[in-house]
């Protein structure tokens, strides 16, 4: 399979949808403008240019880039720039945000704050989209980026977003495999308790749009051999889509390895505040930008077709 298989169906089918009207926040530098605009030119987002407005002009003159058409709303730095994107949100002209070149914890501040903030009964959490080019579906992991040590509460609210958001991808079955180091529940070691009770949650209808299973150590989660070895007989195991990991360390160790030793890319969302917020890192290629904006866009379309249902 080529790389980039699966990032190609999402940029296709996102490119069908209206471009998102997007706060992009303090894009001072090349690579994030140039993200932005790449995006708009492909019909993902609609951005809305949040920083100060002279910098912003001024990468765009040094990367030669075209502005022409894109509203710029100035703010003399980045912490202004958050708090102006998040006004953008709650003023209803932006229905994402998108990481410029300030810090995720600078933007995140806004997002979360009590007062004028993005927040909603549940818990913010990452998710990364892996293309990983031997696997043959796209894999979420979640969290890698926001929840260091996250609770069994917590890990309710990472599941169901994670869920949420492969069926705003188009998945027909989410497959979620709660992750640890086995297959079996030993009460020494915490993640297999709380995998088995996410799972027992599911059964009850607390975690709803998918099927669960964990503990499964990653070869069980991912590999058909594996799990049969270990005869374990679900509809998870060996196939699934979603993985949940213990915490944030293991969920960033494993998104790296894939990436640097198995050739995948990662797409960043956030997930859990009134809008999805794309967050790119620096060093992310062409493609891996592109695809957090489709993602972002898949997601705020599938948002508004669940609030247009509400109000009916």
């Amino acid at each position: 399979m080529s790389s980039h298989t699966h990032y190609e169906r999402l940029l296709a089918r996102a490119r069908t949808l209206p471009a998102v009207p997007t706060a992009v926040v303090h894009p001072c530098d090349v690579a994030s403008l140039t993200g932005a605009v790449d995006a708009a030119k492909m019909g993902l987002i609609a951005p809305v240019l949040v920083g100060p407005e002279q910098r912003i002009r001024a990468v765009a003159q040094q990367a030669d880039l075209d502005l022409s058409g894109m509203e710029i709303v100035d703010a003399p730095h980045s912490e202004a720039s958050a708090a102006a994107a998040v006004r953008l949100v709650r003023e209803g002209r932006a229905e994402c945000l998108m990481k410029g070149s300030l810090h995720t914890d600078e933007l995140m501040a806004a997002v979360v704050a009590r007062e004028g903030g993005l927040r909603t009964s549940r818990r913010i959490s990452h998710c990364f989209v892996m293309d990983v080019p031997s696997y043959d579906t796209p894999l979420i992991i979640s969290d890698a980026a926001v929840n260091i040590a996250p609770t069994l509460e917590d890990k309710v609210h990472i599941v169901q977003n994670a869920i949420d958001l492969a069926r705003a991808l188009g998945q027909p079955e989410v497959r979620v495999a709660i992750l640890s180091a086995m297959e079996t529940v030993n009460p020494k070691v915490q993640s297999t308790i709380e995998a088995a009770a996410l799972c027992k949650m599911a059964d009850r209808g607390q975690i709803t749009g998918g099927v669960l299973d964990g503990p499964l150590a990653l070869d069980n989660a991912i590999n058909l051999q594996a799990a049969e070895i270990k005869k374990i007989d679900s509809p998870v195991a060996g196939r699934a889509n979603v993985l949940i990991v213990p915490d944030l360390e293991a969920g960033n160790m494993l998104a790296k390895s894939l990436t640097f030793l198995a050739g995948a890319d990662a797409a960043g969302i956030v997930l859990g505040a009134k809008v999805p917020i794309i967050l790119t890192s620096r060093a992310d290629s062409v493609m891996t930008r592109l695809a957090s904006c489709a993602v972002a866009s898949l997601v705020a379309h599938a948002r508004r077709e669940s609030l247009g249902k509400a109000v009916q």
